[in-house]
């Protein structure tokens, strides 16, 4: 049936939105269940719990670090949590404001009364991308404020705010593909339009995380092959060691943001690449830089960015079916003043409750990313056969970054994308002990 258009009041805002069939509310209750169910299977399956450190005993804190370093990270740690948390409360709680408000609404209705559908809604994501930069803001200089004090970066303020910027427009671009598919697949399919968009969603998910180190990466650092040399050929035969093909590994020029020390993995297939950075080739001995290289390698090893996207575009599946169900509720488009998810207005409502989404699912995805880092550190010190290496390298990788020893047990479950320093140190005490058991 072709969608109506109908022009006039509703509930007190300007209505220019199509009108069509109702959701198909059954039919989205089964889509939910039905990938509720893989992505529970996928995950039971795919990821290493038997790797997790949840069984090791951690090292003692005073093995460690002496009181005066934990003194330190922990006076640190805690001013930056506060102002993170408070961000984050901040930026929620714009988003919710917008969201579930007709502010946000009477914010896009200036673009939706002029151009067509498909440009009013990028344009209404970045009034909305723009604020809430502008109220995180004031927290990010404060933390910038606060690292500059410690000696966590050097990095100028111009170079902060392109940085800043960049990821803005980065949110901008994500958030309007994201708005777009809901908008444009409610349009056509208002009955069943979560198929369509959640499929779109998992594909971009998949797309992303390949195209990830060609347009994003690229754009906060420059990467350069390792120049030739011992190190060079040590690090590609370990590599080669874990029946993984690395041509080259790329080292990032992060110094000229951060002091801290860092290595990552990313990308699919042909662009997947193994990056360190370049204050962790300049500071750290040969031996560590193994360990730090065979931790990422392992991650290309049993393919975790691989994994990790399809956990994500399964993950990407529910949220689109569960904010289906969501949009449809009366209550909700009422307090929002929009008609339903074909009303570019409804971009603020969207995006609000994506920010909860995400909030609410970030324990499960921490949790199945320490299990995954847990393995890695296991096959690292397989590979290198190395624990002090490892140890010391876990200590450095704390003191330079200022991480807490002893974060508290929440912001573990919520925030910790790793296991804690101790745990790590626990995994290489445990690998020692069972390796001296065997010789």
């Amino acid at each position: 049936m072709a969608l109506l258009r109908r022009r006039g009041r509703l509930d007190g805002v300007t209505a220019t939105a199509p009108v069509g069939k109702a959701l198909d509310r059954r039919f989205a209750w089964l889509f939910v269940a039905v990938t509720t169910v893989c992505l529970a299977v996928a995950g039971a399956v795919l990821v290493p719990w038997g790797g997790a450190t949840g069984g090791l005993e951690p090292a003692t804190v005073d093995s460690a670090f002496t009181p005066a370093q934990v003194a330190r990270a922990e006076v640190y740690a805690g001013a930056v949590r506060a102002l993170s948390l408070t961000a984050t409360g901040v930026s929620l709680g714009l988003a919710l404001l917008l969201g579930l408000t007709r502010a946000g609404a009477a914010l896009a209705r200036p673009a939706h009364r002029r151009l067509p559908w498909w440009a009013a809604v990028p344009t209404a994501a970045l009034v909305l991308v723009v604020l809430g930069s502008l109220a995180t803001l004031p927290f990010g200089l404060l933390v910038r404020r606060r690292n500059l004090e410690v000696g966590l970066t050097t990095q100028s303020l111009s170079g902060w705010l392109t940085d800043r910027a960049l990821s803005a427009l980065v949110a901008w671009l994500a958030a309007s593909v994201l708005l777009l598919l809901v908008v444009a697949a409610a349009r056509r399919s208002p009955r069943r339009w979560f198929v369509g968009a959640g499929l779109a969603a998992a594909g971009g998910t998949v797309v992303l995380s390949m195209l990830y180190p060609l347009l994003v990466e690229p754009l906060f650092n420059r990467f350069e092959p390792m120049p030739d040399g011992r190190l060079r050929s040590s690090l590609l035969e370990l590599a080669r060691a874990q029946d993984v093909e690395v041509e080259e590994v790329l080292v990032a020029d992060a110094s000229r943001r951060t002091t801290a020390l860092n290595a990552y993995v990313s990308g699919i297939g042909g662009t997947r690449r193994v990056v360190v950075y370049d204050n962790l080739l300049a500071d750290l001995p040969a031996a560590q830089v193994r360990s730090v290289v065979a931790h990422e390698v392992a991650h290309a090893r049993h393919h975790d960015v691989v994994v990790g996207t399809g956990l994500g575009a399964l993950g990407a599946l529910l949220g689109v079916g569960i904010l289906a169900l969501l949009l449809d509720s009366p209550t909700l488009r009422r307090r929002a003043g929009i008609r339903g998810p074909a009303d570019p207005g409804a971009a603020a409502l969207v995006l609000a409750l994506v920010a909860v989404g995400t909030l609410v699912a970030a324990p499960v995805q921490n949790t199945v990313s320490r299990a995954i880092e847990a393995r890695a550190d296991r096959v690292a010190l397989e590979v290198t056969d190395d624990a002090e290496s490892f140890r010391r390298l876990q200590v450095q990788l704390a003191l330079r970054s200022l991480a807490d020893p002893t974060p508290p047990p929440w912001r573990q479950v919520w925030f910790g994308s790793h296991p804690t320093v101790l745990e790590r140190l626990g995994a290489a005490d445990a690998y020692q002990r069972a390796t001296e058991g065997r010789r």
